[in-house]
């Protein structure tokens, strides 16, 4: 599957957790609803000998766990794995303590044991489902054989055979076999029908940004050209006008930075690759340098770092996509660095990894997961760059250069090194995919390199 189109990890694993607190808490309590109505019918309408007050015991045990469930979590709280079969492991348990009071097998609502199992058949995974049936097979083995006498009329004698309780026994495990396996089963299937569908419509939503992103580039080439070239006429009519000093090196700086916007802005007129240029093809190192030397002005360190015995430096062809892609990221690093961005290279026969890893407070923890999508807001302070200046932004730059860099073939993750500072990026791409026409088989640079 294209880079681009293959589904982020954070939207797919939404599946694992597909059923709400809520739902569980409801079926919960239509279940102690029921209970209810049926240890008070026994004893106060047949008038059975019966454990009122263990049972009673029992059910608000379980009434206390639902509370606390939605106190600490809420109704709309998506539980993991272990927290939704512990939930399932409890209801079994709380079961099988009423069916321990109540005659065991020879209860006929000992068929409730097979609730938790099929609501954990079609919710979890294989593992938790085997668990929670396991505990099922437990309680059934250990109720055929311990257990209360059944309630029932005194006058009346009754003695039900060991046959019809090994039989009950049997039905149970069969059925609790046959809800584990095929249940679970027909869910798993169903589960990867609906992650298929949602990489489907990941995939489709990343190609319309895609579109709208050549098209605002090339909008943006067409309507920027013409103030870019007045703020160009006015810097170099201003610099005639001035005398060598600190105002004609900040004019100067003008100059510059406008051609460059200039420059930026014609080639992402395109973003293809163009084959025949003189200078498509460039060293991983050199197109570091290329990227890095503009952002001297700000005051940083760029240390781009090779190493020191493998040969081989990959050529790569010089695509907007990668020069844009790259530059955000080397340029986003240095904005937030204290003293030093560092860009650190390695390569084998099969890969080129490349990390960018900046010494400023870091990527915030809540959008840790989500960053590569657009429109994002952090609920931690806002940031600053390393003058205290606030930034604000929406996470667009990191999308844009996200989207650019995997239709290059890239791989990309954020991270903190430190819980709470030291930003890194971490890019691989199969060589395959940056290679030119002629990859030069030359030995490498080696050593660290101080831009």
């Amino acid at each position: 599957m294209d880079p681009l189109f293959a589904p982020s990890v954070e939207t797919i694993s939404l599946q694992s957790r597909p059923l709400l607190l809520g739902t569980l808490v409801r079926l919960r309590w239509i279940a102690l609803a029921g209970q209810t109505v049926a240890i008070l019918f026994v004893a106060f309408y047949l008038h059975y000998p019966f454990p009122l007050l263990q049972s009673v015991i029992l059910i608000g045990i379980s009434v206390f766990f639902n509370m606390v469930l939605v106190v600490r979590f809420g109704v709309s709280h998506r539980p993991a794995t272990a927290l939704a079969a512990t939930q399932l492991a409890f209801d079994s348990l709380q079961l099988a303590a009423l069916l321990w009071l109540t005659g065991g097998l020879q209860n006929p609502f000992s068929l409730l044991l097979l609730a938790p199992v099929s609501v954990s058949a079609t919710i979890l995974p294989q593992r938790e489902t085997a668990l929670v049936g396991a505990l099922a097979l437990l309680i059934v083995t250990i109720l055929s054989v311990f257990h209360l006498p059944l309630p029932w009329d005194p006058a009346l004698d009754i003695d039900l055979p060991d046959f019809y309780t090994k039989g009950t026994w049997v039905a149970l495990v069969c059925g609790i076999l046959f809800v584990t396996i095929y249940a679970n089963r027909v869910a798993h299937e169903a589960r990867q029908l609906s992650d298929a569908l949602s990489a489907t419509e990941l995939a489709l939503s990343r190609q319309q940004h895609l579109s709208a992103l050549d098209g605002l580039a090339a909008a943006a080439a067409h309507e920027l050209g013409t103030p870019l070239s007045t703020i160009t006429l006015a810097a170099k009519e201003m610099l005639s006008e001035v005398e060598d000093g600190p105002i004609s090196e900040d004019i100067r700086l003008i100059v510059e930075q406008a051609a460059r916007c200039r420059a930026i802005l014609l080639r992402l007129r395109s973003l293809d690759n163009d084959p025949d240029h003189m200078f498509s093809e460039t060293s991983i190192s050199d197109l570091l340098d290329e990227l890095a030397r503009p952002l001297l002005h700000m005051g940083k360190t760029i240390r781009v770092e090779l190493p020191e015995q493998m040969q081989g430096e990959p050529m790569v062809v010089r695509s907007a996509g990668l020069l844009h892609g790259l530059g955000n990221l080397i340029e986003n690093a240095v904005q937030f660095a204290c003293e030093e961005v560092r860009i650190i290279v390695t390569w084998n026969e099969e890969h080129l990894f490349l990390s960018i890893e900046d010494d400023g407070p870091g990527f915030p923890a809540d959008l840790l997961p989500r960053l590569g999508e657009p429109y994002l807001k952090s609920s931690s302070p806002t940031r600053t760059d390393s003058r205290g200046n606030e930034i604000m932004g929406l996470g667009l730059g990191v999308f844009i250069a996200r989207t650019l860099l995997q239709r290059t073939g890239a791989t990309i993750s954020f991270s903190n090194i430190h819980p709470d500072c030291c930003a890194r990026v971490r890019l691989s791409w199969p060589r395959v995919s940056l290679r030119p026409a002629t990859e030069s088989r030359s030995g490498g640079r080696t050593g660290a390199a101080a831009v």
